[in-house]
C-alpha cells in the first residue's frame, strides 16, 4: 500500500468506515531515545509526569496534583533525580493537576531544589493552589503558541478545550526525539492535531468508554459534561486520532486519565491495540496508572 492508500485508509477509520485492507507494517524510523516520559499518576484523584533528558538528567515534571512522598517515592523508583527537576509545567487549574504542587515545591526547596513553575495568566488567577504559593516560586507566564527552552528540550504548548480557565498540551523535541502530551480535551483542536504529528511517545487522554459513561451512576449533567466539547475524550476519540497520527515515528502510546467509574484500564489499552493492528504497525500500547507508575 502506497503514501496514498494509506492516507485514504486513515481517513476513512477517522469517519468511522473501514479501510478496505490494512496498511503495510511501518517500522519505526529508529531514534536514539534523548527522552524519557513517567508517568507518576494520571487520573481523576491526581495527575503527575516527568519528561526526562536522558543525556543530562534534568528533568520537566507536567502537574501536580499528587503528594509529596508519591512524587519522590515515584521520582526514586523511575531512577529520576529530584535534584535535576528545572521546571513545572500546569496544563490548567483543576485541582487533581495542582493541589500537589504546595508541598512538592517547599519538599524541593527544602533540598535546596528551586524549579521554575510555569503557568498561563489566566490558569494562574484561577488556581487558589498556584495563587497560595506564587510568592515563594519562581512563577513565569506563557501562552497559547510559546515556546519554551526547558532543561535541554524546547517545549511547544498548544490549546486543548476543557471547561477550565485555559487547558494545554505540550510537545517536548529535543535532539531529534520528540513526546506529545494532551489530556483533558473534549475535542482535538486543530493546532494540538498538527502539532502531535511526528512524535516518538503519545500520551493521549483516553478517559471514558461511552457505554460505560451512558449506563453509568453519574447524573446527567456530569455525564453530559464528561462527553461535551469541554470535556474529556473517549477512548474511541482517542484511538481515531492515533489512526491519523500513525506514521513511522511512532514507537508508543499511553492512555492517560483513564476514568475510575467510566472505563477500565484495559478498555483503552484494547481500543489502541486495534487500532495498532488495523494499520499493522509494531508500536507499544500502554496505559498510564492512578496508582502505578509506567515509564517510557
Amino acid at each position: 500500500m502506497d503514501v496514498v492508500e494509506l492516507d485514504r485508509a486513515k481517513d476513512a477509520l477517522a469517519i468511522g468506515r473501514q479501510p478496505q485492507q490494512a496498511a503495510e507494517a511501518k517500522v519505526p524510523a529508529r531514534v536514539d531515545p534523548q527522552l524519557r516520559l513517567h508517568v507518576l499518576a494520571s487520573g481523576s484523584k491526581g495527575n503527575c509526569s516527568v519528561v526526562e533528558n536522558v543525556a543530562t538528567g534534568a528533568c520537566v515534571v507536567v502537574d501536580c496534583g499528587i503528594s509529596k512522598r508519591v512524587f519522590m517515592d515515584g521520582c526514586a523508583a523511575c531512577g529520576v533525580d529530584v535534584a535535576r527537576v528545572e521546571a513545572i509545567l500546569v496544563t490548567h487549574e483543576h485541582s487533581d493537576h495542582t493541589k500537589g504542587l504546595g508541598v512538592m515545591t517547599r519538599g524541593l526547596a527544602r533540598a535546596g531544589v528551586f524549579p521554575a513553575l510555569y503557568a498561563s495568566a489566566a490558569v494562574h488567577e484561577a488556581s487558589r493552589d498556584i495563587r497560595a504559593i506564587e510568592d515563594a516560586v519562581d512563577l513565569r507566564h506563557f501562552a497559547c503558541g510559546d515556546d519554551l527552552a526547558l532543561a535541554g528540550m524546547s517545549v511547544h504548548a498548544f490549546p486543548t478545550l476543557h471547561d477550565a480557565a485555559e487547558s494545554f498540551g505540550f510537545r517536548f523535541d529535543c535532539a531529534g526525539d520528540s513526546i506529545g502530551f494532551m489530556t483533558d480535551t473534549g475535542i482535538v483542536t486543530g493546532e494540538a492535531h498538527e502539532t502531535l504529528v511526528g512524535c516518538r511517545v503519545l500520551a493521549l487522554e483516553s478517559n471514558h468508554d461511552l457505554r460505560m459513561l451512558e449506563t453509568g451512576p453519574y447524573p446527567r449533567y456530569l455525564k453530559d459534561r464528561i462527553a461535551s466539547e469541554h470535556g474529556h475524550l473517549s477512548n474511541d476519540q482517542s484511538a481515531e486520532l492515533l489512526a491519523q497520527l500513525l506514521d513511522n515515528q511512532v514507537e508508543c502510546v499511553i492512555g492517560m486519565h483513564v476514568s475510575e467509574n467510566n472505563n477500565t484500564y484495559r478498555l483503552p489499552h484494547d481500543v489502541f491495540q486495534e487500532t495498532l493492528a488495523q494499520y499493522n504497525h509494531p508500536a507499544r500500547a500502554l496505559v498510564g496508572y492512578q496508582n502505578r507508575l509506567v515509564s517510557v
